[in-house]
């Protein structure tokens, strides 16, 4: 039988992306880390990780093996806490990746209640607007917001998404008030990114228009500003800008058309029979927080 600590290692590697830094997570010698994970490709009789000076990878084999390890130690954390009657008290490190935005305003501010509750509990909290790699990356969940197509991973719907057209009032006054979505064409536009296409449904239907945008950007948050500024008329979550259409500094436009319906507010993690008690608090607290109909809308 393979050795678990082994596969503890093997997993740690993977997560810390060399074997430098998971030697030093684990403190043990790179030397140590390296016999290891030979010991356990000997024992499998098949490389699990194609090395190179500067990373890893996992190789075909590998990859699916990683899949299956990490399963079977949630299993094994979930028997754990579940043959100890510790099922509420968690410990460790939860991993979780986020968008920059959303993360920043909509899961950072509410850390504080979850860790006080779980004292023994670290947060590592990845903000990316990449869709990164759960497994590969030794994330415990994403929060995503996407329609999420089928994969080996689960998914627990959050909350729904709402984006709408919008834009700041002094815009509006200089430039007119768009009537119907041709009339866009005459309006400086804000794609999030230059070759973004607006998904929407309306009252005939979904609909598809590709904005031109007068300003290039890779980062959503300067569009943002942009239209909070003034510059042109955006298509935003209303997690995003909810205060501003609240307060006035945004006025919503063609509110006949919205983004499609299928975007929601997901929690994705890796497919596990048992899932680790300190992921299901997590999700639960999240799914508690938001709701269906989240705070942002209220």
């Amino acid at each position: 039988m393979t050795n678990l600590g082994d596969l503890e290692v093997f997993v740690r590697v993977i997560a810390a992306g060399s074997m430098s830094t998971a030697a030093r997570d684990l403190g043990l010698s790179p030397a140590v880390v390296s016999k290891r994970i030979k010991r356990l490709e000997d024992k499998l009789g098949t490389r699990l990780l194609q090395r190179t000076t500067r990373q890893i990878s996992l190789t075909e084999a590998g990859q699916g093996f990683h899949e299956r390890v990490l399963t079977v130690l949630g299993g094994l954390e979930e028997a754990e806490a579940f043959a100890s009657g510790r099922s509420s008290e968690v410990n460790g490190t939860l991993k979780i990746s986020a968008s920059t935005s959303f993360g920043r305003m909509h899961v950072a501010p509410h850390l504080k209640p979850f860790m006080e509750a779980h004292p023994d509990l670290a947060i590592h909290l990845v903000l990316s607007d990449e869709f990164t790699d759960i497994v590969g990356g030794g994330f415990d969940l994403a929060i995503r917001i996407a329609e999420l197509n089928d994969s080996s991973l689960v998914a627990r719907r959050l909350a729904p998404v709402r984006r709408v057209l919008c834009a700041a009032p002094d815009y509006l006054a200089a430039h007119g008030m768009p009537e119907t979505l041709e009339d866009l064409k005459k309006h400086r536009c804000l794609p999030a990114h230059n070759h973004d296409s607006w998904r929407l449904e309306g009252p005939s239907g979904p609909v598809a228009l590709r904005p031109e945008g007068m300003l290039i950007t890779n980062s959503s948050e300067v569009i943002r500003e942009a239209v909070i500024a003034g510059l042109g008329i955006a298509l935003r979550s209303t997690w995003d800008v909810g205060a501003e259409l609240k307060s006035g500094k945004l006025v919503q436009v063609l509110p006949q058309y919205e983004s499609s319906r299928n975007v929601a507010l997901s929690a994705v993690y890796p497919s596990r029979q048992f899932l680790p008690a300190k992921v299901r608090l997590f999700i639960d607290y999240l799914a508690e927080l938001y709701g269906p109909v989240p705070y942002w809308e209220r």
